[in-house]
């Protein structure tokens, strides 16, 4: 996939965690746990986003990033 795909990946898992949130938000435990497991593949897709970028800054520079 390229990075504009993860990309659109990530926001897609945001979009569809807004409902439970809401509802966790409001006290309601079964959507928090939903939100919670959503947010994990959230955090997933964004570190897929993260490493992509970089890959595309190192492919155009041909240097590594400090400290990465």
């Amino acid at each position: 996939m390229s990075v504009l795909e993860d990309y659109e990946e990530l926001k897609r898992l945001v979009i569809e965690a807004d409902d439970d949130v809401r509802k966790a938000a409001g006290g309601n435990k079964a959507a928090g746990t939903r939100a919670r497991k959503k947010m994990q593949e959230v955090k997933a897709a964004a570190q897929g986003v993260r490493i992509k970028l970089l890959e595309g800054r190192q492919d155009t520079d041909g240097t590594e990033p400090a400290g990465e």
